[in-house]
């Protein structure tokens, strides 16, 4: 790294964050604020607004509105704050953002490298003495300090305009985080699918030891080395992230992690777990704890077995209440043949159902219409492997566990 991390924004340049920050632009983000602009709306209030606001301010206006009300799924505070697209699409949630922060508590100052729109940067601030914020786009970054301010953690914050790999980092930074832009590379990601790469990012504990990496869920778990913990992290059952930490944050190999509760799965060894015929109960695995490779340490904990060794659902003769996985009473458990199957939910009055495959293959809409479903009930229909053969299961969800609520949303 060339250059020592300063504290400068303004390199004298014009951009679209002076025109939205000004007071005349501030203005017009007031009178928007609250409408949903579509695509229709947007053209009628162009011409509306144009007889009083410099064109180009009334579209970086009107996008920033329809950014807004984006990100209200991700920011209590979204009415007030400043969006890029990229930056609001890569943006941690609050929710996922304080939870990586907690790490980095009491910490005397950490830089956030690739800072985008200030997410995390304000979930760091929160905990931090101080966070430098570091991003190559000036718009983005004058954003950040915007957000920041929103949240009242501008004192905590010092900015940086520059790309990352250019820096060298001040002595007194004792942490790291990083959330490198990542690029679409076909099915499987590798090393260089973000920039910076993922190898310049594990190699920064040579001059911070402790580093955080956010990364994408599908990251391959050979890409990080074996002294480092992957965390992948879900909130509900949709998984968000994948956070890489170095040894010196490490304290286990792999975690899953369930937000909104807080509940965390870590490797550990043991014996394997049993495979056995379908009893009463299923458990659907949460997508972090089958990421994270830890349907065995599950199993272990719940005295479950498996319905077959290839595949991730648990079975049990008991009723189990867990974050790490959905509970399915079984209705029906059979070898997998679509016409028994079909006449098996004609008689349940089965008319909608969530149709969970996994082991075996095929085209689940196709099956779905295949199937005719017709009635009143809802059903999960479960595809996979029983002692390597095609099996079926339809169950029904335990009660108290229906779909909530995106659990990302702020409340």
């Amino acid at each position: 790294m060339a250059a020592d991390a300063g504290s400068q924004v303004d390199d004298g340049r014009v951009g679209q964050a002076d025109e939205l920050l000004s007071p005349e632009g501030a203005g017009l983000l007031q009178r928007l604020r609250g409408l949903v602009i579509t695509p229709a709306r947007a053209l009628s209030l162009a011409a509306e607004l144009r007889g009083s606001y410099p064109p180009d301010l009334v579209a970086a206006a009107l996008t920033q509105q329809a950014l807004r009300t984006a990100a209200r799924q991700k920011f209590s505070r979204a009415d007030d704050m400043l969006f890029t697209r990229p930056g609001l699409e890569q943006a941690s949630s609050e929710l996922t953002a304080a939870h990586s922060a907690r790490r980095f508590s009491g910490r005397h100052v950490v830089a956030d490298l690739c800072c985008g729109i200030g997410g995390n940067l304000i979930a760091l601030a929160a905990v931090a003495r101080r966070v430098v914020g570091i991003d190559a786009d000036r718009d983005t970054l004058r954003y950040a300090g915007h957000n920041a301010a929103v949240h009242d953690l501008a004192s905590n914050v010092a900015l940086v305009c520059a790309d990352v790999r250019d820096l060298r980092l001040p002595g007194d930074v004792t942490a790291v985080f990083v959330d490198p832009a990542r690029r679409a590379a076909g099915h499987r990601l590798r090393a260089g699918d973000s920039e910076p790469r993922l190898d310049w990012c594990l190699a920064l504990p040579a001059s911070v030891p402790a580093v955080c990496i956010k990364a994408a869920p599908g990251l391959p778990h050979d890409l990080v080395p074996p002294d480092w913990e992957i965390e992948f992290v879900a909130t509900g059952r949709a998984l968000k992230e994948a956070l890489l930490w170095s040894p010196a944050f490490a304290t286990t190999a792999r975690r899953a992690t369930v937000l909104p509760e807080g509940a965390t799965l870590v490797s550990s060894p043991g014996d394997p777990v049993g495979v056995g015929d379908p009893g009463e109960y299923l458990l659907d695995p949460n997508p972090a704890v089958t990421r994270a490779g830890l349907v065995q340490e599950l199993g272990r904990e719940l005295g479950a077995r498996q319905l077959d060794e290839l595949t991730a659902f648990l079975s049990l003769d008991r009723c189990v209440r867990t974050p790490f996985a959905r509970t399915l009473r079984v209705l029906e458990s059979m070898p997998w043949h679509e016409r028994r199957a079909a006449a098996r939910l004609r008689e349940l009055g089965v008319g909608a159902a969530d149709i969970r495959r996994r082991g075996l293959a095929g085209d689940v809409e196709q099956i779905r219409r295949r199937l005719g479903l017709q009635g009143d009930r809802q059903a999960t229909i479960v595809l996979t492997r029983r002692a390597g053969r095609p099996w079926g299961l339809i169950c029904e969800t335990v009660a108290g566990q229906a779909a909530d609520p995106d659990p990302e949303v702020p409340r």
